[in-house]
């Protein structure tokens, strides 16, 4: 592994002690690998998708592992028998065991994976946002947890387009469940946030793009479950006032100056990231929630305004509102890390099985890393606060 990531500081004894750590997690999910060929195999490929190897596909982690050739690991994530789905739940008790937060945020987003050609499992000419464009790729929805130790994956769902859904020697080609039907995007969320609240893993919010708050059905299931969440929506969100049915971008350009109020969303890898925030009341849910509409102002450029639908006890102010719209770059720098240190698309398996089991040892490698970072970052307040202590403990002895 390339400890140098992790942390500047670090010495041989804190190298020894992620090796332990890492074996601990490779020991979680033993039991979930009947045989003992798989058991080793999926050790060997945590530590692969953790070394410096650049491309973590078959051959190189094979290579990394001390394989000549890439069969082992390719049976791994094709035919062993294993659940994708046990080990995700392994990963998530994990995570709430390291880094459970009780004021955590659940985060929903997707990325792109592009392919060539028609065969990888749900591979479409469909929008990615990594490139920005429709492109021939993959689209998987993910589940992140934010929480103030560390942020990482928690859930993942394969995005099958329609005409994949409907295709049946496609699917059979690519091993996708019978019981598998289409699902949209937000419909894949809401399975992913059942699962974790039902799992018991702590948080407070839930938070997403305009892509989820755009869809009525989630934001209603959320409130039904008592669900505090702060979703994105477009400036063409439709909001009943006493003027009428007015368009969300009309509803705050009509807003005075005093109702705009400075609020940081959290902190960046620039400091502070500040903007313009105000929020109308949209319903009242019960006698104890309510729901509102909230926009987000560019300081440098009053027309880039982001809109929001928040839901939450009454008392709720708008600077939690803010915050958790802002915990939504966490997912974006768990998709720029995983893919750049696990290789969470460097895949080259077309199957459902193949992608699943690939993409959930990505993310508990991702998992095993934020809580490394976590536990560094730990010691080295540690260390920091330890001189002072030493200085007061001194202070103390000297008064009396």
């Amino acid at each position: 592994m390339k400890h140098s990531t992790i942390h500047n500081s670090t010495t041989v004894a804190d190298a020894t002690a992620w090796a332990s750590t890492l074996e601990a997690v490779a020991e979680r999910i033993s039991q979930r690998f009947p045989r003992s060929e798989p058991r080793k195999r999926v050790t060997a490929y945590l530590r692969a998708l953790l070394s410096p190897v650049e491309r973590k596909n078959g051959w190189q982690l094979a290579e990394q592992a001390g394989d000549i050739k890439p069969y082992g690991m390719q049976h791994l994530l094709g035919r062993a028998a294993w659940s994708a789905d046990e080990v995700r739940d392994d990963l998530q008790s994990y995570v709430v065991e390291h880094l459970g937060d009780k004021a955590a945020v659940l985060v929903i987003d997707e990325t792109g994976f592009l392919k060539k050609g028609g065969k990888s499992v749900g591979v479409a000419r469909q929008y990615s946002g990594t490139a920005g464009r429709i492109e021939n790729c993959q689209v998987g929805v993910f589940l992140t947890y934010a929480a103030a130790r560390g942020r990482t994956f928690l859930d993942r769902e394969l995005y099958l387009p329609e005409a994949w859904a409907g295709d049946m020697a496609r699917r059979t080609a690519a091993g996708v469940p019978d019981e598998v039907e289409f699902a949209t995007k937000p419909q894949l969320a809401r399975k992913m946030i059942a699962h974790a609240l039902e799992a018991g893993v702590a948080c407070a919010w839930v938070t997403g793009d305009s892509v989820y708050g755009n869809d009525g059905k989630l934001r209603e299931w959320l409130e039904e479950r008592r669900q505090p969440y702060v979703l994105g929506v477009t400036a063409q969100y439709r909001l009943f006032t006493e003027r009428g049915r007015e368009w969300a971008k009309d509803v705050f350009e009509q807003l005075p100056a005093r109702s705009w109020h400075r609020l940081s969303c959290g902190a960046g890898s620039k400091g502070e990231r500040v903007y313009d925030w105000a929020r109308v009341r949209a319903r009242t849910i019960d006698g104890q929630r309510r729901r509102w509409l909230v926009a987000r102002r560019s300081l440098t450029d009053p027309t880039a305004v982001s809109y929001y639908i928040a839901s939450a006890v009454r008392e709720t102010p708008l600077s939690a509102l803010a915050r958790v719209a802002g915990a939504r770059w966490a997912v974006e720098e768990s998709f720029e890390t995983a893919k750049g240190e696990v290789g969470l698309d460097h895949y080259e398996v077309r199957s459902w099985a193949g992608w699943y089991r690939h993409i959930t040892l990505t993310m508990l490698a991702h998992a095993y890393l934020s809580v490394v970072r976590a536990v560094a970052a730990d010691a080295e307040a540690q260390k920091k606060s330890s001189p002072s202590k030493v200085r007061a403990k001194r202070a103390r002895g000297r008064k009396n």
